[in-house]
């Protein structure tokens, strides 16, 4: 089973594609979609949904995985975050992919085991789980195979029976 994690960003879409079978998970790809704050949201939001079509066109996951839009300091920020995490889920929908969501105490838990993880924890066990020689890079990147992570565990066995991968 391919899943694709996704960091919701307008600034940067951090994406991890891992494919996981039989409990085993190994890192596919992972990277992030960059929109100039140069240019005006739409377009910025254009770019964000063609890099998404082109992430689901390239490796044809089963399922795409989101970090649930949690808390924001600053209101701007957090309406630009969920326009572009609008602009992602559409893509995903228009694929017909599945989609399942976790908040960040979940991918946490998944991936150290304790909700409560730092970054630098959760960084190291990416690196761990997925048997990589460093820490992926940018933190969106690493968060985005922590995201993928988390699916797997949470729902890759009945994935797998509902779409007969073995």
């Amino acid at each position: 089973m391919v899943i694709l994690g996704i960091d919701p960003g307008l600034a940067t879409v951090g994406y991890g594609v891992i494919e996981s079978e039989g409990g085993r998970m190994r890192m596919i790809d992972y990277g992030t979609i960059d929109t100039p704050a140069k240019l005006q949201l739409p377009r910025r939001l254009e770019q964000v949904y063609e890099g998404m079509t082109q992430l689901i066109e390239e490796f044809q996951p089963h399922v795409v995985a989101f970090e649930e839009l949690f808390f924001y300091n600053n209101v701007t920020t957090a309406i630009a975050v969920g326009q572009a995490r609008g602009v992602l889920l559409l893509a995903a929908q228009q694929a017909g992919l599945p989609m399942y969501e976790f908040t960040p105490m979940q991918i946490k838990q998944a991936a150290v085991g304790y909700g409560h993880a730092d970054k630098k924890q959760v960084q190291q066990m990416v690196r761990i789980l997925l048997n990589l020689r460093s820490i992926p890079r940018p933190d969106d990147a690493a968060d985005a195979l922590a995201i993928a992570i988390c699916c797997a565990g949470a729902y890759g066995p009945m994935i797998d029976e509902q779409y007969g991968i073995h």
